[in-house]
């Protein structure tokens, strides 16, 4: 006679793969722990999820369909009330379904506001307790933290020194607990490096095109081992060389793990989950933050301010930038793993 796991439903947000990727060691974590994740997204994040984790139930939600623009707080603002209204339509997508299966005991929410439930234990991820708005931050933060305190807990992936987040995660609000830095990745020592430099790139179009295009021009028949991995999920994973570069379409954890370890030196954007996983992996890396988007400038300078990690704008980006990387240590990691106590919450009976 088979017995029924306790299912815990976790959803990342789709804004580029990195809330995805960042859920994949909550997942195994939770399998470790004998709990059956059920993977609750949408887009290029539920594609992703599906590939690596195959026999697994997944549950579809509807996209917020965050359009990207020069002026991002401006059109953000103009598109709250459908985001909202997609915040109502999947709490509905989540209660329903929570009613339907009564062996769903929590939910794990990575910044999607409308993924708790008032009958079962919920958490919400973020490393962004406070929300980097120019003139509004102060406002946004406060509205965050609200969502934030219809939780029950609130895992933030840094130390409690907020080492790798900085001011984006100090706060005082009381549901908090810092979890250490999440990453699907483990560190393997490589004697003798075998890529040069690996080009990872991610994030919400047309800006990741445009930085595509640009690393493209810059390395063409670089005399270097030049990988590039797009970030782009399809149906079938591809290799190619072109220009005296190799690229490919898409990797999964595993294979993005060994290209990685065996690259000397990393450029990618400067997105927390990519962070992550550097400092996992103890890397050399060079940020060009999304234009635009306060939260990768601020989190690139304060690298360079550590003096761990050097920038640069995508207009200002050239390949010669790469010879000051001596100025920097790179990544100095401490070893971290999830703490199966942080599941506890999740073995109390329904609240409802």
């Amino acid at each position: 006679m088979s017995i029924t796991k306790n299912k815990i439903i976790v959803a990342p947000l789709n804004w580029g793969l990195g809330h995805a990727t960042r859920c994949v060691p909550i997942i195994n974590a939770l399998l470790e722990n004998n709990f059956e994740p059920i993977i609750a997204s949408d887009g290029s994040s539920l594609e992703f999820l599906k590939k690596e984790f195959p026999n697994l139930e997944f549950l579809e939600l509807p996209s917020y369909n965050i359009s990207y623009h020069k002026n991002l707080k401006f059109k953000l603002l103009l598109q709250i009330p459908r985001i909202l209204a997609t915040v109502k339509k999947e709490q509905q997508i989540i209660n329903n379904f929570i009613n339907v299966n009564k062996s769903v005991v929590g939910v794990i929410s990575d910044n999607r506001f409308g993924v708790r439930s008032n009958k079962v234990s919920s958490v919400y991820i973020t490393h962004q307790v406070n929300v980097l708005s120019g003139i509004t931050t102060f406002l946004a933060s406060k509205v965050h933290q609200q969502i934030i305190n219809k939780f029950d807990e609130c895992w933030v992936p840094d130390d409690k020194n907020s080492e790798l987040s900085g001011r984006l995660s100090k706060t005082k609000i009381s549901n908090h607990k810092f979890i250490g830095a999440l990453s699907r990745f483990s560190k393997t020592t490589i004697k003798n490096y075998k890529i040069d430099i690996l080009i990872v790139l991610s994030g919400v179009e047309p800006n990741r095109t445009l930085l595509e295009q640009k690393l493209i021009s810059e390395f063409k028949n670089d005399v270097r081992n030049i990988v590039f991995v797009l970030g782009k999920v399809e149906k079938d994973q591809k290799k190619w060389t072109s220009n005296n570069c190799v690229f490919y379409n898409f990797l999964l954890s595993k294979d993005l793990e060994q290209k990685i370890n065996e690259a000397e030196l990393i450029i990618c954007r400067s997105g927390y989950s990519s962070i992550l996983d550097l400092y996992t992996l103890e890397k050399k890396v060079f940020f060009i933050p999304t234009k635009n988007q306060p939260e990768q400038e601020y989190l690139a300078k304060h690298l360079e301010q550590n003096e761990i990690a050097p920038f640069a704008t995508l207009e200002n980006f050239n390949k010669k930038m790469l010879n000051n990387l001596s100025n920097y240590t790179g990544f100095k990691s401490k070893k971290s793993a999830l703490n199966s106590s942080l599941f506890s919450l999740f073995h109390s009976k329904r609240k409802l």
